[in-house]
């Protein structure tokens, strides 16, 4: 696996939408995006993508259209409702507090106990 990380449960939900909400995607190019906003430390396998992608739809904050890829391929392209980034916000701020509280945690010295 060399430098990538492994992707912490409940994560991909937060990949998927801040990757879309740097404009729409195909499922492909969602995975591209991933990788390259993380500096290529994330894979998301497509078993697992397309599962979340379906569940996001579902859950009405992500819509899908179908259009033509770059390579002139007819693909669903996905793009963020009201409601997707409201969620987005939401899961960035947990994100970020469960963060500085394991950061915190980690950087405790004996002595502060």
């Amino acid at each position: 696996m060399g430098d990538q990380a492994q992707l912490l449960p409940g994560t991909l939900d937060l990949l998927i939408l801040r990757a879309v909400s740097l404009g729409p995607l195909h499922g492909y190019g969602i995975l591209l995006r991933i990788g390259q906003i993380s500096g290529n430390a994330l894979l998301i396998e497509q078993g697992a993508l397309y599962p979340g992608l379906f569940r996001l739809v579902r859950q009405g904050v992500l819509k899908a259209q179908w259009g033509t890829s770059e390579n002139n391929r007819r693909a669903k392209f996905y793009e963020l409702t009201a409601a997707g980034r409201k969620r987005l916000r939401e899961e960035t701020d947990n994100w970020n507090r469960l963060a500085t509280a394991i950061g915190c945690a980690l950087a405790a010295q004996p002595e502060e106990v």
